[in-house]
């Protein structure tokens, strides 16, 4: 019955996430239809624009086709009547990552994660495949097939991550906790998994916090070109709502770009184009707004912001072994090599998954090369992270750090040298050590039992234990 009852529950909360996801999308698409076309609006194609919107925020590419009756009103090419745009708005699909994750924590606490993690990745890859079904657009179209696969992959994908990370710590009796079973038999290895994984997660957010403030910066000294490219669009208050809402959408996008920008490699926005600290080569870009933010030229003292990346990963190897001293598990040097390689390597498997959900199309022709590479950001992310935190775990261990771990010792010492005297007086001082004058019957006391002194008996005999 559990079982069936954490089943129940991940499937409502795969529902959930998928539902607030559409809402999302549907309710500011519905005011804007109303503000847009009235009383004459076509509310047949609304949710077909919704469900591919939906699904195109969860990675899956758009396969634009421009009617012709458009092209000769905005004077594009024929060449460029058809393209793909594979340069998703993030911001769904980190929704869901996370909905999921919290899902898939919620089943390992009740005991049956495989059951809550299977259960809302079918449901939610059933909602997934009837929006595909009963969302296709001619002018939009998506791979039915990937339409239901990667939304449904990101839901799983975050329910495992949540539920490991919770039956890492606490247990399942299932196959985590034999791998766990078996690094404990490794008694100087068994911090090592959790240390790397702890380790990535603080370099990874680190380098977030620097994009997310370099963003903010470049908001502030190059918002007057923003404020341009909108006004060049010529487009009316509702256009405005619709394009600044679209670029919201696009944040965690921006924020990859940044940080590749930060690790060195740069990003590109169109083919031959570069945005790096050491130069930014750009030719003609599209009249995007927020593509006003791009810096129109470098220099090569800006190449001096790799060392952020490289202070995110010592600040992330300082928390781990500032981590393992606290909990008294100072490692020798291989371990603490070991676990920088790993918090490297994470970190670059991170930032090419990254990489790869933000890159791709964003138009017909130049432009269907944009976004960071994804061999590079990841080989120099990971390399800048591996060196920060090799800086920080493999240093020699200061005279604070060894004085701290011979106090604890001293203070386990003392514990049980306390332990075993009072151990020797309780045994001393016990009734099996009565003199010859006690009564020949009297029962001793068994050592770890008490009883209260109201209920021993005149003759000095306890009563029978309970």
């Amino acid at each position: 019955m559990q079982r069936l009852l954490v089943a129940l529950l991940a499937a409502f909360d795969a529902a959930i996430a998928a539902a607030v996801g559409l809402a999302v999308l549907l309710a500011p698409l519905t005011l804007l239809w109303t503000l847009a076309f009235g009383a004459t609006a076509d509310w047949g194609a609304l949710w077909p624009l919704t469900g591919t919107l939906w699904a195109f925020g969860h990675g899956v590419p758009l396969d634009i086709t421009i009617a012709d009756a458009a092209l000769v009103a905005v004077g594009v090419p024929a060449a460029a009547a058809s393209f793909t745009v594979s340069v998703a708005p993030l911001a769904l699909l980190v929704f869901t990552l996370l909905f999921a994750a919290r899902s898939g924590a919620r089943a390992a606490n009740a005991g049956s994660w495989v059951t809550g993690v299977l259960s809302g990745t079918v449901v939610f890859a059933a909602i997934a495949a009837g929006v595909a079904l009963t969302s296709r657009l001619d002018a939009a179209k998506t791979s039915l097939l990937l339409a239901i696969l990667l939304p449904a992959a990101v839901y799983l994908a975050g329910a495992v991550c949540g539920a490991v990370r919770v039956v890492w710590e606490d247990g399942d009796g299932g196959p985590i906790d034999a791998i766990h079973d078996r690094l404990d038999a490794w008694t100087e290895w068994t911090p090592v998994p959790a240390a790397i994984v702890r380790g990535a997660a603080f370099a990874l957010v680190a380098v977030l916090g620097v994009s997310a403030a370099a963003l903010a910066l470049l908001t502030l000294f190059r918002g007057g070109e923003v404020v341009a490219l909108f006004q060049a669009a010529r487009v009316d208050v509702l256009g405005a709502v619709v394009i600044t809402l679209a670029q919201f959408l696009y944040l965690p996008t921006l924020l990859v770009w940044t940080a590749s920008w930060i690790a060195g490699p740069g990003f590109a926005v169109g083919v031959g184009t570069a945005v790096s600290p050491a130069g930014t080569q750009l030719g003609v870009v599209p009249g995007i707004p927020v593509l006003g933010l791009l810096p129109e030229n470098s220099s090569i003292w800006m190449l001096i912001v790799v060392l952020l990346p490289v202070a995110a990963g010592a600040v992330a190897g300082w928390a781990v072994r500032s981590r393992l001293v606290w909990e008294g598990t100072p490692l020798r040097m291989l371990p603490r090599a070991v676990i920088a390689v790993g918090m490297g390597a994470v970190t670059a498997g991170v930032a090419a998954l990254a990489a790869l959900l933000t890159s791709g199309s964003i138009g017909p022709g130049r432009l269907a090369e944009t976004g960071p590479s994804v061999g590079a950001f990841a080989l120099a992310l990971g390399g800048e992270v591996l060196l920060g935190a090799a800086i920080l775990l493999l240093s020699p261990r200061n005279r604070d750090e060894l004085a701290e771990e011979r106090t604890d010792r001293w203070v386990a010492e003392m514990t049980a040298s306390d332990l075993g005297d009072l151990i020797g007086d309780a045994a001393s001082s016990s009734p099996s050590a009565v003199s010859a004058d006690s009564p020949a019957d009297a029962a001793p006391l068994p050592f770890a039992e008490t009883a209260p002194l109201d209920d021993v008996t005149g003759e000095g005999r306890p009563p029978a234990p309970r």
